[in-house]
């Protein structure tokens, strides 16, 4: 049986300043903006660059892939998408079910409780996933195409930014 690695990266720490400020366009704290970057070197010296970035369009979520994408070394373009935003398990499930089935590693940056939601679905594991905190997953399928909710799927590991160096 083939192996994906599924990356599940919640959006780094975002502010309440503004309380005039949509949701959508909150910014990064200066805490998100360091811990972004922590994240993309981690990914890089765990080997564990992805082939596709997935996003949120949300402010918070596109900051912190590209600053994540940036460190890590990714090279192709990450792909924002509405439906991340807010999106529970089965919405997720069918933007993963799109990526190209020759992506072996794709990062899914987006929000809770969605994520935490995905995470608990699939591996069976009660994980809350902090701001910038990065879950890693070998799910069982050959093309992502066939993920679905019950899909089996191993937890490997979990780093928290508070965590890192």
């Amino acid at each position: 049986m083939t192996m994906k690695t599924l990356l599940l990266l919640r959006h780094a720490k975002s502010s309440w300043k503004d309380g005039e400020i949509a949701d959508r366009d909150r910014p990064l704290t200066a805490r998100g903006k360091r811990d972004a970057p922590r994240v993309g070197q981690l990914i890089r010296e765990r080997e564990l660059v992805p082939n596709l970035i997935v996003s949120s369009t949300a402010k918070r979520a596109r900051k912190t892939a590209d600053l994540v994408a940036e460190h890590c070394g990714y090279k192709g373009e990450v792909e924002l998408l509405d439906d991340v935003y807010e999106a529970d398990v089965n919405t997720l499930i069918k933007v993963l079910a799109k990526a190209a089935p020759d992506a072996t590693r794709v990062m899914l940056v987006g929000h809770n409780p969605g994520l935490d939601e995905l995470l608990f679905a699939l591996t069976g594991v009660d994980e809350h996933l902090s701001t910038a905190a990065l879950a890693q997953l070998t799910v069982a399928v050959a093309k992502w195409r066939d993920l679905e909710a019950n899909t089996a799927a191993k937890l490997e590991k979990v780093w928290r930014p508070r965590e890192l160096q």
